[in-house]
């Protein structure tokens, strides 16, 4: 059987996804409670960036799937002496099952999985973030009931979270609106075929107006230089998730944010810990949507 990979949500139908999210729905409820699939596998997680959720919950998970998770920090292997990625991918497939990693640039990921010959999942790069994003859909999906039709509004820096968030909407026919300054819109290619449900705007109060979702992260992300932090902020000051740009959603309108929250910048402490607030259900689903790639992945 050839080995699959998670690098970008492209890579799962929508088919496939509505099913992960009813195996996560199912580790979530306890339903499967007892289920081993990772049983005497060994998982690798290489991480170039420093993490919280991404890290605990995959470790938690692996070990919940009975496995063993191996936290590897790139600082402390032969990679930062200049070992290849290529060399590195095929050593670790010989003592792995399955290999997570969370990097800078997508390429790293991508070679990685080129050469690996066990699964490999994106835990993060600065253009992808679809673990995050599988757990936004479950989120999505336990509030409003379904996924298909349900209108997102994605308020501030096109980025990672961003671009999957895009390609998530467009697989689940939801549709989103992005609104960004010019500037920091998100990739353009991510834009392509996404069959017309993504549109991108530059007023907030627009994108928001009747949404049954708003979705936003920081803005100023790892990676990005901290001498343009302060203009950017400047730039942004407008795309604050408050309760006024609460006011312009549907009454029933959730409120996500990924984590790790700037409170005072692209969130008020108001709104995410209001009752429309579904972020910390939406951080908890990285557990159960991850143990759901795990098993579907991992053979």
């Amino acid at each position: 059987m050839r080995k699959r990979d998670l690098l970008t949500i492209k890579d799962f139908t929508a088919a496939e996804i509505a099913a992960l999210l009813e195996t996560a729905a199912d580790y979530k409820s306890g339903k499967s409670a007892g289920k081993k699939p990772l049983a005497g596998r060994s998982i690798g997680m290489l991480f170039y960036k420093t993490s919280s959720r991404t890290r605990i919950s995959f470790e938690v998970g692996i070990y919940q799937l009975g496995g063993q998770p191996l936290y590897v920090k790139t600082d402390d292997s032969q990679l930062s002496r200049g070992e290849p990625i290529t060399d590195t991918a095929r050593v670790f497939s010989r003592y792995l099952s399955g290999i997570v990693i969370r990097a800078f640039e997508h390429k790293i990921v991508a070679e990685f999985a080129e050469y690996a010959s066990v699964p490999v999942i994106n835990g993060l790069t600065d253009t992808h973030h679809p673990c995050q994003i599988l757990a936004d859909l479950m989120t999505i999906k336990e509030k409003k009931g379904q996924l298909k039709g349900v209108k997102i509004a994605y308020i501030g820096d096109g980025n990672n979270v961003a671009n999957s968030l895009i390609e998530g909407a467009a697989q689940m026919a939801m549709d989103l609106t992005v609104a960004a300054p010019e500037g920091y819109e998100p990739t353009p290619d991510i834009l392509k075929d996404t069959s017309g449900r993504i549109t991108i705007v530059r007023d907030p109060k627009a994108a928001a107006a009747g949404a049954d979702v708003l979705y936003t992260d920081v803005w100023i992300s790892m990676g990005d230089k901290q001498d343009e932090a302060a203009d950017k902020q400047l730039k942004f000051a407008a795309y604050q998730i408050n309760d006024e740009l609460l006011s312009y959603a549907k009454p029933d309108c959730i409120v996500l944010h990924c984590l790790p929250a700037h409170r005072g910048q692209e969130i008020t402490d108001s709104v995410i810990e209001g009752q429309r607030s579904a972020v910390f259900d939406q951080a908890e689903n990285r557990l159960h949507t991850q143990k759901a790639v795990l098993e579907m992945l991992i053979k």
